[in-house]
Formats: structure tokens, C-alpha cells, sequence
């Protein structure tokens, strides 16, 4: 079954209210997206990034990466560590949800995409409702609960516990995931 790895909206300026309690969470969430990445990577699976685009209609995503990776940026040291590679596709999205208004779905179908790996930021939105609409879109889900961050444990903690019980997502850490 091919799988992809969704990485959402952890390129980021964390500009906003709570950016700065969401970047300390999300730091070490990046260094396991990390690893995880380079997992899919080595087993030639699909890396997508799916990020805001902070409502710039002009721009596109390698505007948004040169713009959060300068330095004096409060997540300038992720985008480091997440730097997309050549190979990687990306989906800038309008809302929360990567599928809302997006062509992410097209782009999963188009590569027989079945199962997805969704990680970032934030637990108890983004990640919640892109993990809810591709549920809903047919796909096998997993959120590795070491993979995902929000402003507080408490707050993550709810979302996971809503995706694993309402949509019968899988929670287990980045180390449960396989390659075939």
C-alpha cells in the first residue's frame, strides 16, 4: 500500500497569538518528524508538505520557506531541520484542513496514495481536521503521537484521544510505522 508522509505547517513564523508556547512544543516534534522523514526518504515513500500559505495569494512555497528560515526567525532551526528536498511535493492550503479548498486529495489519487502519515502542527487543529477529512476521503490514517505538537500536552492530548476514538485513527509513536 503506498503511503505518504504529510508534514503540516511546521514551516512556520509562529508570528501569532500562542506562536511562541506552540514553537517550544514543536521543536522536539521536529526533530522526530525528522528522523521520520528521513525513514519515508530511504524507503522511497512520498514526503508532502502541506502548509498555510498566512494569507500571501502572492507567494508560493518556496517563499514561505525563504521567509521562515531567515535568520532572527522564531522557527528558522525547524525549517532547517525540515528543509524539503528535490523530491518532496507541497500543497499550500487556506485553511486548516489540508483538503479544504486544496488539491491534496487530487495529488494522493493521482499517485495511489492509501494511507497517510500526518504530523506538525497544530494537534488540536490543523492536524486534527486533515486527519478528520482524509478519514473521511477514504484514506487510512496515522498520527504518531511523537510526531505533533499544540500549545499545551493537555490540548494535544484531547485531539489525539478525539482522532484515535472518534475516526479510529492510529496514535502510536513514529517507531510503529512500516514500509513495505
Amino acid at each position: 500500500m503506498r503511503q505518504a508522509l504529510l508534514i503540516v505547517d511546521m514551516i512556520n513564523p509562529f508570528d501569532f497569538a500562542g506562536g511562541a508556547a506552540l514553537l517550544r512544543a514543536a521543536r522536539p516534534a521536529a526533530r522526530r518528524i525528522a528522523a521520520l522523514q528521513r525513514r519515508f526518504r530511504d524507503n522511497r515513500g512520498l514526503v508532502v508538505y502541506v502548509n498555510d500559505n498566512f494569507v500571501d495569494w502572492k507567494g508560493g512555497f518556496a517563499d514561505i520557506v525563504a521567509c521562515c528560515g531567515r535568520d532572527g526567525m522564531p522557527g528558522a532551526d525547524i525549517v532547517a531541520l525540515l528543509a524539503p528536498g528535490p523530491e518532496d511535493r507541497f500543497v499550500l492550503k487556506p485553511r486548516h484542513s489540508g483538503f479544504l479548498d486544496s488539491p491534496l486529495e487530487l495529488l494522493l489519487r493521482q499517485l495511489r496514495v492509501r494511507r497517510l502519515v500526518v504530523c506538525g502542527i497544530a494537534a488540536d487543529s490543523c492536524i486534527l481536521v486533515t486527519a478528520h477529512d482524509a478519514h473521511m476521503r477514504g484514506f487510512e490514517v496515522q498520527v504518531p503521537r511523537d510526531c505533533v505538537a499544540a500549545q499545551t500536552a493537555a490540548r494535544r492530548d484531547r485531539a489525539l484521544a478525539l482522532m484515535r476514538d472518534a475516526f479510529d485513527v492510529d496514535i502510536r509513536t513514529s517507531r510503529a510505522i512500516r514500509f513495505q
